[in-house]
């Protein structure tokens, strides 16, 4: 049976209200919430970017259900692997087991405020795949020492560990990530229905035991129509470059240029828009056949959440449980 989720995208909210989002999405019914980890908005427009890990732990407290999960984390360099290792172990000790470490090999827009540079997928593939040894390593237990191409570890060891190591979750988008990661993590992420990437994590997993898949669809509900194709249209046009594009743009700024020419008819066409729920629903079923077994939405606008939830609770959740 699918499970559905609720994305708290700290991109349009400040940490405060990420918190109360949190509260009324377990409230609602929702079975798990996944949280961006951004250092920048992609526009301006958005307004927010708190720290993801310091809102983790406060809704850790005042939620008592639903799983969490990082939708996603980036442990290639404004994070090191270790770091990683030592937020995720405290997180889901807080939440009591609640808690998926979701990991991917990150975007230009985040990582790029540390001064490094920003290297090419290829590179940050093999980065990822380090920063899974290291991290799996800790969560085993005891001292670890390593030394790769990208990082060095020398004598960690996280101390306070959970009973059952840290699930972790990996957004891939094609053949070689998945070819990659499957074998390497435990549960897969993606932001498009493609069944062909369900089906090739699935073979590259064999022996490696059951998997979850876990997508995220965009909606931007209300009960105006044209008002919610405005609102989609000024925070999240930024879609329209695609993940490979959107990877390498270093801020803002570039988001806004390269999304310049996405018409309001080119987001009502890619996102569900406006009181029609069956919309929603239809969109979450390509998922579903696709292979996806959780599925987590993302209300665009952080005026419209708590509305977005009564609604949920009422209407679209039963709708999808139908």
């Amino acid at each position: 049976m699918t499970t559905y989720g609720y994305t708290l995208m700290s991109e349009q909210s400040g940490p405060r209200e990420l918190v109360g989002h949190a509260v009324a999405a377990e409230e609602a019914g929702f079975d798990f919430e996944v949280m961006s980890d951004h250092y920048f908005p992609w526009l301006e427009e958005m307004g927010h970017s708190p720290y993801a890990w310091s809102v983790l732990g406060a809704v850790s407290q005042v939620t008592e259900r639903v799983e969490l999960m990082t939708y996603v984390t980036c442990p290639l360099m404004r994070y090191h692997p270790a770091v990683v290792a030592q937020k995720a172990a405290t997180v889901d000790l807080l939440s009591n087991g609640r808690f998926t470490l979701g990991l991917g090999a990150g975007e230009s827009l985040n990582e790029h405020v540390i001064g490094q540079g920003w290297p090419p997928a290829n590179v940050r593939h093999e980065m990822l795949a380090e920063a899974l040894a290291i991290i799996g390593s800790l969560f085993d237990g005891g001292y670890v020492n390593f030394t790769g191409a990208h990082y060095r570890v020398d004598s960690a060891k996280v101390w306070d560990l959970p009973q059952n190591p840290v699930p972790i979750a990996v957004a891939v988008s094609g053949e070689q990530s998945v070819a990659t990661f499957a074998p390497l993590a435990d549960h897969l992420i993606a932001v498009e229905a493609d069944a062909e990437l369900v089906r090739g994590w699935d073979a590259a997993r064999v022996g490696h035991g059951s998997s979850r898949k876990i997508g995220q669809l965009p909606v931007c509900w209300g009960p105006d129509r044209d008002a919610s194709i405005e609102r989609a249209h000024e925070l999240f046009r930024w879609f329209g470059g695609g993940w490979k594009v959107n990877a390498e743009l270093p801020g803002p700024a570039a988001f806004a240029g390269a999304s310049q020419y996405v018409t309001k008819d080119d987001v009502a066409d890619s996102i569900p828009c406006g009181p029609d729920l069956e919309g929603i629903v239809k969109a979450v079923r390509r998922f579903e056949d696709a292979g996806f077994t959780d599925v987590a939405l993302v209300q665009i606008g952080d005026e419209s959440q708590r509305e977005f939830l009564a609604t949920a609770e009422r209407e679209l959740l039963p709708a999808l449980r139908g």
